[in-house]
């Protein structure tokens, strides 16, 4: 199997080297289209969330992936290549399937990101960068996610990063109740943010977002108040708690406007999450008094908590993980000895005839039925021949770890690797 996936992720690089690589969606189809011209592959997917930027393709070129991932965004290779990591064949199956069933999550459990795959699916599906194996590939992965959720309970304790965020502003003020909030983004995960708040007692929201009726649908779900977006800078002095997950390209707050935020609040604290990647927030602002910034990184501390209660309900989907994978690749290799078995039988039926021929000389003229007789008696010798490699080629074929078959009945006739 030739599926390699190349990426990154909250464990092998800091949020300001992911938010360096992340694609905004508007940008997939373009960066597909770059990946299939200069990685010369013809499937592909990125992706692309706050915790990981990952490139799945059939092919296992890693520093092709590379190059693309370095020279899309404009960095250095030599730079980026110690953040990367890097599945091939088994292993990169393994990874796709634990990505879908949210067992590689920072938070595990959390139901973001099969939704967030799947997007993906579809954005490389619009792209015609999906139509054969890898195709089959995801619809596997997302079948083993459902079998997670329906056959464990992983979902029931699982948090998200927007309930980290929450559980960590309760952790500072103790209760959120009359606490007033602004939610700066009126995407998924402000969305889910809301919800947590209202349960943990907030009865004021104020949301803001670009597209102001996008502010107002968030709004209406909670009972919350829309702030144009060119005034929530004069509407944060009265706010105590900030939760940004704006898709904007580069910081909408800097040290300068916190200053003099903190300045009209008379040096009450405020609370700030930047929960979005490329951030939101200058980490610079950070250094300035009474105010207290977390970006996505720090709510790993808060998900670590949350871990050891879903131990044994995490065991449990990764061997669940263990079966799909293994039942995909035996499924895989089934087909692939298919066209080993038609270059076996094609090699032999040309041995066949080629000494039918050199021998026809010898026999002197036959009648039609001899030469129907002998037709008949060296294509039953061939088949003979043929009927126990290919009863051992599907026997193993469907091995966990098969494949050995195949591999030396192409080395024996000289068939070459299947394509």
């Amino acid at each position: 199997m030739k599926l390699s996936i190349t990426g990154v992720n909250h464990r092998t690089a800091p949020v300001e080297v992911r938010e360096k690589l992340a694609f905004p969606e508007s940008e997939l189809p373009e960066a597909l289209r770059s990946l299939r011209a200069g990685a010369g592959v013809e499937e592909a997917l990125i992706l692309s969330t706050c915790n990981r930027v990952e490139v799945a393709v059939m092919g296992n070129d890693a520093a092709a992936i590379t190059r693309f991932l370095a020279g899309y965004r404009s960095m250095d290779p030599l730079w980026l290549a110690p953040y990367l990591y890097h599945y091939s064949g088994d292993e990169a199956l393994r990874h796709l399937f634990r990505v879908a069933a949210s067992l590689d999550s920072m938070v595990v459990g959390e139901p973001q990101i099969l939704g967030q795959l799947k997007a993906a699916y579809q954005v490389a599906k619009d792209s015609g960068c999906l139509s054969g194996p890898l195709e089959s590939v995801l619809s596997r992965a997302f079948n083993t996610a459902k079998r997670v959720r329906t056959e464990t309970e992983i979902g029931q304790s699982a948090v998200s990063v927007s309930y980290a965020a929450v559980e960590l502003a309760r952790e500072i003020f103790g209760s959120l109740k009359g606490r007033r909030v602004l939610l700066i983004g009126a995407g998924k995960m402000s969305e889910l943010a809301a919800r947590h708040l209202k349960r943990s007692g907030a009865t004021d929201i104020l949301v803001t977002n670009r597209t102001r009726s996008r502010a107002e649908d968030m709004a209406a779900m909670f009972e919350g108040r829309v702030i144009d977006y060119e005034d929530f800078l004069q509407t944060m002095p009265e706010v105590d708690i900030i939760i940004t997950s704006s898709g904007a390209p580069d910081y909408i707050l800097r040290p300068a406007d916190m200053k003099r935020v903190i300045e009209k609040r008379r040096n009450r604290p405020m609370f700030l999450i930047d929960i979005a990647v490329p951030r939101n927030i200058d980490p610079a602002i950070n250094k300035l008094d009474n105010v207290f910034l977390y970006d996505i990184d720090d709510m790993q501390r808060v998900v670590a908590d949350n871990i050891s209660g879903r131990k044994i309900e995490a065991e449990q989907a990764e061997q669940i993980v263990i079966e799909e994978v293994e039942r995909t690749i035996s499924s895989m290799r089934l087909r692939e000895v298919g066209p080993t078995i038609a270059g076996l039988q094609d090699q032999l039926e040309q041995l066949r005839m080629a000494e039918m021929e050199r021998m026809r000389g010898k026999f002197g003229t036959l009648t039609p039925q001899q030469e129907q007789a002998l037709d008949a008696l060296t294509k039953g010798i061939m088949n003979k021949v043929a009927h126990a490699h290919i009863v051992e080629l599907r026997k193993d074929a469907g091995k966990p770890g098969g494949g050995h078959v195949g591999n030396a009945i192409r080395r024996v006739f000289r068939l070459g690797e299947p394509s």
